[in-house]
């Protein structure tokens, strides 16, 4: 069986290896583009305390990948797919080519959510969504550093990754100011109570928070930036960072005409509209609208999966029982996580 997998997450890379294992005649390809190989995305919210990072957060390099017989194509971009032949077309920088599949999984994960005011708002904003990103980030930190200075950051966002990031940030000795639009942190997650804890948290650490905070405007003056909230303004960063949520990735799925809403829509087996096609993770939306951005339920969705194409029908795919984690240095929730 000619098995495709699009995307090199946690998703995409635990299906193509618990493939390996059950069914090591299918063939196994993973298209992608990234070109790191398959690495921690968790870790990107600590990348900034940790000197060797870059190390330590590459899993598997595609070498390795290739030698587990997995079919890595990375460094491409799929275009489209071509559900009546079963082809998937992707792009390498200015050649075409296609690959042709028995069953299609789009593992594609989700973008960093820009909402749409601070899209039109003409300084760039920096987001930790992968590990290129995380590369750019830790250059334009040690610039600042190797010219005396300290780093000073500004974080649009105070949900789980902007909290994370945040955290980090403060702990490798930055100053960080957290805005945050509404009246609390970490609403979807944590209690109110929990969320006040945090509150005091951060500030004992030196991190300036600034709720109820609907960023209006964002300017550079020469190398630095200001920020207006209302009247007020905040100033003198050396970048932003947009924490403001995830997107999934539906575009290639609904430009070949299956379903989609917030996510990529699937049935209780994971199987999108077209019965040949599967999403999983980060992109994949389930009954109930609901998108399981975590490890734990991606994990298992991707085990789950493995059993179906190589063993045929079971019963439908049922969510692990798991507790939502935030790492914040120092941090921890009287009350567990919820899950939104």
């Amino acid at each position: 069986m000619e098995i495709v997998i699009v995307g090199s997450g946690i998703a995409g890379i635990t299906l193509a290896e618990e493939l390996r294992k059950l069914a090591p005649s299918f063939r196994v390809r993973v298209l992608t583009h990234e070109t790191h190989g398959y690495y921690a995305r968790p870790m990107l919210s600590h990348g900034f305390s940790k000197a060797d990072v870059e190390q330590k957060i590459v899993v598997r390099t595609p070498q390795a990948l290739r030698a587990e017989g997995i079919e890595l194509i990375d460094g491409v971009w799929v275009t489209r797919i071509e559900r009546e032949r079963r082809q998937v077309v992707y792009r390498q920088g200015a050649d075409e080519a296609s690959l042709p599949y028995d069953r299609l999984v789009l593992a594609l994960g989700s973008d960093a959510f820009i909402p749409p005011p601070l899209q039109k708002l003409a300084v760039p904003l920096h987001v930790v969504n992968s590990f290129d990103d995380l590369i750019t980030l830790r250059r334009l930190r040690s610039e600042v550093q190797a010219r005396g200075e300290t780093p000073r950051w500004a974080i649009i966002g105070g949900g789980l990754i902007g909290c994370e990031v945040a955290s980090d940030l403060a702990l490798a000795g930055d100053q960080v100011t957290l805005f945050h639009a509404l009246d609390r942190l970490m609403e979807r997650q944590l209690t109110a109570a929990d969320s006040e804890r945090l509150l005091t948290h951060f500030r004992d650490r030196g991190v300036e928070v600034v709720l109820t905070a609907a960023v209006d405007h964002i300017g550079k003056h020469g190398s630095r930036i200001e920020i207006r909230v209302g009247g007020q303004s905040f100033g003198d960063y050396h970048a932003v960072i947009a924490a403001c949520g995830f997107k999934p990735r539906t575009d290639l799925a609904a430009a070949a005409g299956i379903e989609c809403g917030r996510g990529i829509r699937v049935d209780a087996f994971l199987s999108t509209t077209d019965p040949a096609i599967h999403a999983i993770g980060d992109v994949a939306e389930l009954p109930g609208g609901l998108v399981y951005a975590y490890i734990p339920p991606i994990r298992s969705q991707a085990f789950w999966l493995a059993q179906l194409l190589s063993m045929g029908s079971g019963g439908p795919w049922t969510p692990p029982q798991f507790v939502p984690r935030a790492k914040i240095h120092g941090f921890t929730p009287l009350t567990p996580l919820h899950f939104p």
